[in-house]
């Protein structure tokens, strides 16, 4: 008979401020620990949201613990005139809620069943670029940094790479409403940064745009009918340029945001890659 799911909602202190959280789990050991950011530009998303709450699920119920981090989010762009936001919580709020949320489950590891030193750090679209950066601070502080990264379509650079023709001919046909054009990129990403374009090439808000020398193995799974699988596969390109262990493939057929859909094939078999990729070392 399967283990009961259990999810436990965490609060504790924080950078500037408490970061929450929700823990799930199915035992009291777990194969891997895994400390997950859900996507959403930046400036949507919660816990409940499938690329949250189903993915934490999944993977709890096939032993892992997972600390889902419901981080602050930045300020909502004016969709009207194209334009930041005002208000909100732009970088670093979002960066220093994951590091805290790291540093909170590598402290629980062993309560957990877990080993502090196997630690994952994962995440979906803006939630893999919060990963990819928390990543860069944790190697630049020179303490425990997390055993692996776990990126699925995710935006790590200030501005998106040209696309391959490949990449060209596999978004031609996806809905203008579900495309990323470069402009609503650029926009989005200034929009995290609260319109501090200083920012655009700090490798904690865009690891893309620094030295990924040093940084754990890494796997990457894109969309193929994904505009941002540009950023995606140029970061495969520069962590395998500086030695570091990376694996990157994409989704056949998928578009962006398929973590959020429970139900599409290419969710449960990212999932699985997820797994056999963090039981390969």
């Amino acid at each position: 008979m399967p283990s009961r799911l259990t999810r436990l909602d965490v609060e504790a202190a924080g950078t500037d401020a408490p970061f929450k959280a929700r823990l799930y789990r199915t035992s009291a050991t777990c194969d891997r620990a895994l400390v997950w950011a859900h996507g959403g530009a930046f400036m949507f998303g919660d816990l409940d949201m499938p690329e949250a709450d189903a993915v934490a699920a999944w993977l709890a119920e096939r032993g892992w613990a997972v600390l889902s981090v419901d981080y602050r989010l930045a300020p909502m762009t004016d969709f009207e005139s194209l334009t930041i936001g005002e208000h909100g919580h732009p970088f670093p709020a979002a960066h220093d809620d994951l590091i805290a949320a790291f540093d909170w489950m590598v402290a629980h590891a062993e309560d957990l069943g877990c080993d502090a030193d196997q630690v994952l750090l994962g995440g979906a679209s803006a939630g893999a670029n919060l990963a990819a950066g928390v990543a860069v601070a944790l190697r630049d502080r020179a303490q425990a940094g997390p055993a692996g990264l776990l990126l699925a379509y995710p935006i790590v650079h200030a501005q998106l790479p040209d696309p391959s023709d490949e990449l060209r001919e596999a978004v031609r046909d996806v809905p203008p409403e579900h495309r990323f054009p470069p402009e609503i990129v650029t926009l989005f990403n200034l929009n995290y940064v609260g319109g501090d374009a200083s920012l655009l090439t700090d490798p904690r808000a865009f690891p893309g745009e620094g030295d990924p020398t040093g940084l754990p193995r890494t796997l990457i799974v894109n969309s193929e009918k994904d505009d941002l699988r540009s950023s995606g596969e140029r970061y495969a390109a520069q962590l395998a340029a500086a030695s570091v262990a990376v694996e990157c493939s994409y989704e056949p057929g998928a578009e962006h945001g398929f973590l959020n859909e429970p139900d599409n094939p290419a969710f449960e078999r990212a999932l699985a890659r997820f797994l056999t990729w963090s039981a390969s070392r």
